[in-house]
């Protein structure tokens, strides 16, 4: 009777470190897949301004009637995107808290983009003094 009782507690000892173990790792790999979706996230926006800010530079360049339509996809948790001057402010929401980053234009730029996320067709037209963008 004795040998019975220590083998079940033997066993509930096991039970009890691999489940705590097993918690532990998959604690772990919910922090990581929340880094890995932020550093996705940061990725998609930095593509998504680069791409206008590039195209509304060889646009102003080549003149007033010069015009181009793009695709860009703008990734979730977009919840604000300034365009003032010559710079693209858009800022985001992330696992770690709320996120603005800037993006600069070496050309005066003006308009405005809703924050919807998902693939966008932009429209990006030359004027005299700056360039205009808008949602196609």
């Amino acid at each position: 009777m004795r040998k019975t009782a220590q083998v079940s507690m033997e066993y509930l000892i096991i039970v009890g470190f691999v489940t705590f173990v097993v918690i532990c790792i998959l604690g772990i790999a919910l922090i990581y897949s929340g880094a890995i979706k932020d550093r996705i996230k940061m990725t998609q926006l930095n593509n998504f301004a680069n791409k206008i800010i590039s195209t509304s530079e060889s646009v102003f360049y080549a003149g007033a009637p010069s015009k181009a339509t793009i695709s860009v996809y703008l990734p979730e948790n977009v919840y604000e995107i300034l365009i003032s001057e010559n710079s693209l402010i858009i800022s985001i929401q992330t696992s770690t808290g709320k996120d603005k980053t800037a993006f600069s234009s070496s050309v005066p730029i003006s308009g405005s983009i809703d924050t919807s996320s998902g693939l966008k067709k932009i429209k990006i037209e030359a004027e005299e003094n700056n360039i205009v963008i808008s949602l196609d």
